[in-house]
């Protein structure tokens, strides 16, 4: 469970009384001025000034009020001081997305994008928002304005190398974790001697997990990183970074689909275990692993569709 702590004056104890009084509750710690419980977040205010956020959105809601004050984390997650979401989205930022990881085929591709202050309204203005809400055509169209406009950095895990790592037992999340360090790692040497205010990774696990899985790293970005749920609406960086690897996660099905003479299908619904039959078909089980993801259920379902219409 993550605890962050925040120090705060009288007006913003106030704000926060309010903002929370339909869930103040009657059962008070000591030393304390008020509490509140939510499903999801406790927080408690001491007289101190100290105010405690426990709980799956802590990080969340601290973000929330969070603006110059002392911040600190009380897990081992060593999270820099929180800043409200509006705030972050007028930062000099660098944004991390990935795409492909629910794809059967196609590899995993990470991108970074660093938006600087001057150019957040010129880089919204093409059009700029999380790449699921934009089809192929739109993706295919504002990703090379974003490209030649901002810096950025791009990691893509292919098929064979995927199958690879989830053989040796390691999971997706982990991967995912590696990735975006990885690319992180490549645009912050990029723009150097540039340095952002901040990293903005869309979350895909609660920043303390996310470094635990870098643990063995020779290097990690940790410095003014911020993991953050639906991250695309918090920084346009972000949202550059989903088009980005967008665009190239289909450039590279296209490539693959030119290889297996097949126009691979996204997603991992019946139709892509249709496709996955023709391959194996064609060119045997074998095929799949330079194209696809083999762990997944798609796989099984293809070959006993192949072996039916033999």
């Amino acid at each position: 469970m993550s605890n962050y702590v925040i120090q705060a004056d009288q007006q913003l104890l106030d704000a926060l009384r309010a903002h929370y009084e339909g869930a103040l509750s009657d059962r008070l710690p000591a030393g304390a001025l008020f509490a509140v419980k939510r499903p999801d977040v406790v927080i408690t205010a001491y007289r101190s000034g100290k105010v405690l956020f426990q709980g799956k959105a802590a990080e969340q809601e601290a973000a929330k009020w969070i603006s110059g004050a002392s911040a600190s984390n009380e897990t081992a997650d060593h999270q820099p001081s929180a800043l409200a979401a509006h705030q972050l989205g007028s930062l000099s930022a660098i944004g991390s997305d990935e795409v492909g990881t629910g794809d059967y085929f196609g590899p995993i591709v990470v991108a970074a994008a660093y938006v600087d202050r001057p150019h957040i309204a010129k880089i919204a203005a093409l059009g700029v928002k999380d790449s699921k809400q934009l089809n192929d055509e739109a993706i295919k169209r504002i990703a090379p304005a974003i490209m030649e406009t901002v810096p950025h950095a791009v990691t893509v895990l292919d098929n064979a190398e995927y199958n690879r790592w989830q053989r040796s037992g390691m999971p997706q999340t982990k991967m995912k974790a590696l990735l975006h360090n990885r690319t992180l790692a490549k645009l912050v040497d990029a723009i150097a001697p540039i340095e952002p205010e901040a990293i903005i990774i869309d979350q895909f696990l609660e920043r303390g997990s996310y470094f635990h899985c870098l643990a063995d790293e020779t290097r990690i970005v940790s410095e003014r990183v911020h993991c953050l749920p639906k991250a695309e609406s918090v920084h346009v960086a972000v949202a550059a970074a989903s088009i980005i690897a967008r665009y190239v996660f289909l450039e590279e099905m296209e490539q693959l689909s030119r290889a297996v003479g097949l126009l691979l299908p996204k997603g991992a619904g019946a139709i892509v275990d249709e496709a996955a039959a023709r391959i194996i078909r064609a060119r045997g089980e074998e095929a799949l692993a330079a194209c696809a993801k083999l762990h997944f259920a798609n796989t099984k379902k293809a070959l006993a569709i192949a072996k039916r219409r033999k």
